[in-house]
């Protein structure tokens, strides 16, 4: 899935809040190889893209015949509307393997949790994986329907995850696990 974003090149100099008064976003991209480059966005495309993209999908940046794939590196937001102010992008090398957080989400239903009244834990909300850009996962699901008694748990090698991505962490991190609620007594 490729993104493709608009840019313009900026003069460094130019005050960020004129940038934002003109419905454009400052930024920067750079990388390794790559020399740190301010530009402008239009704050509304940045804004569908990010939502879109997040931090772990390629967006090619396009000005004229130039085109720059890289990833949202990082984002400053306003802190009361929380509307983007200024964005890094991390211009990778071909071939590069990145080190990334992905979101995870839990999908099915643990039958220690409906049937036995069990509770839910999610130990790791974020899974930290290596993968080529191209490779990168948006999200990854994991199936917590194995969770069928109080001493279940799901490790990180029990995630299947797609073509070309390793795991960064160590494979018998616990993901989820289902505790007994235990009842408080009560001292009269």
């Amino acid at each position: 899935m490729a993104i493709s974003l608009q840019f313009e090149k900026r003069d460094p100099k130019v005050a960020p809040n004129t940038i934002r008064n003109t419905g454009k976003i400052p930024a920067v991209f750079y990388g390794k190889k790559q020399t740190s480059t301010p530009i402008t966005l239009s704050a509304r495309d940045f804004e569908k893209v990010w939502k879109k993209a997040g931090e772990n999908t390629v967006v090619n940046l396009q000005s004229g015949a130039e085109e720059i794939p890289a990833l949202i590196h990082d984002v400053d937001k306003h802190p009361v509307t929380g509307v983007a102010r200024h964005a890094d992008f991390y211009v990778f090398e071909k071939g590069q393997k990145l080190k990334i957080k992905v979101p995870i989400e839990f999908k099915g239903v643990s039958p220690a949790v409906k049937d036995l009244g069990g509770v839910l834990v999610k130990v790791v909300h974020n899974l930290e994986i290596e993968a080529e850009p191209k490779n990168l996962p948006q999200k990854l699901e994991i199936d917590i329907s194995p969770l069928v008694a109080f001493d279940s748990v799901i490790t990180a090698k029990a995630i299947v995850l797609p073509e070309g991505v390793t795991l960064v962490i160590s494979p018998d991190d616990v993901i989820a696990s289902v505790y007994e609620p235990k009842e408080e007594v009560v001292e009269v």
